[in-house]
């Protein structure tokens, strides 16, 4: 399981192009056509980015990430953002270190949603086996798990076009992967360098990052298995059926 260290520190400036607002806009979609939630997990929160808009959107939202660094982020935008100490202080949001393999909330929820390819950094079958299995117990009657996995064909992809260059003004990195193609797993080297916040000077870090894709069929088996009666999986942030272009899979699993 992927820990980030310093790389939580500048994640949200490497990430600032994510397409969050896509990622709310499909949970958003899911929650209007199978059942609208008062009370939400987000596992592998991050530093927030998904978690404090459904917050401020008045969900009930528990963010949990393996990663004290990403949660103190986390919690440091949660407190500066407008309302954010009052909405800290009547219980909206709850921030919780914990492993997504088996994490745990007091109460069950009405849904779980876990984006930005989460369980990708889940490196073996019992290990997604495990959130599919805490999720269904963790989530009420009706409720609904939400996420996004990289399709296989994605990671090959990175493989067969990398190196990759990324260079602003206050921060640049140089990203290249080393492909196992019969696990199907992608490990991430990435050189970055972040301009200390005052004077000229850039510091140099290292991370790397592995992943593993799985085939859609299989992760379906599995989310049945775990006990969820509905499963259906569609194409990079809309409601097209997943085929083998796509580069995103998103699944809506019913318990």
């Amino acid at each position: 399981m992927l820990s980030y260290r310093k790389f939580a520190y500048v994640y949200d400036e490497l990430m600032e192009d994510m397409p969050y607002p896509e990622w709310l806009r499909f949970a958003r979609t899911a929650w209007e056509k199978y059942d609208m939630p008062k009370s939400v997990v987000d596992l592998g929160c991050g530093t927030g980015a998904i978690t404090i808009p459904l917050i401020n959107a008045g969900f009930e939202m528990t963010g949990i990430d393996l990663s004290g660094d990403m949660l103190a982020v986390a919690r440091q935008k949660m407190e500066s953002s407008p309302n954010g100490a009052r909405l800290f202080k009547s219980g909206s949001v709850r921030w919780v270190q914990q492993d997504m393999r088996s994490w745990e909330v007091p109460e069950p929820v009405d849904s779980v949603i876990s984006f930005c390819d989460c369980l990708n950094y889940l490196l073996e079958e019992e290990d997604i086996t495990a959130v599919f299995n805490r999720t269904y117990a963790g989530l009420k009657p009706g409720g609904s798990f939400l996420f996004d996995v990289h399709h296989p064909n994605t990671l090959r992809r990175y493989d067969e076009e990398q190196p990759f260059v990324w260079d602003e003004k206050s921060i640049s990195y140089i990203w290249t992967c080393d492909f196992d193609s019969l696990r199907c797993e992608i490990e991430h080297h990435l050189s970055i360098f972040a301009q200390e916040k005052e004077g000229p000077l850039y510091r140099r870090f290292e991370e790397t990052h592995v992943q593993r894709a799985y085939e859609p069929e299989w992760l379906r088996s599995e989310l049945l298995r775990a006990g969820f009666h509905e499963v259906y999986c569609y194409a990079d942030f809309s409601w097209r059926e997943a085929d083998e272009k796509t580069e995103r899979l998103f699944f809506v699993a019913l318990k």
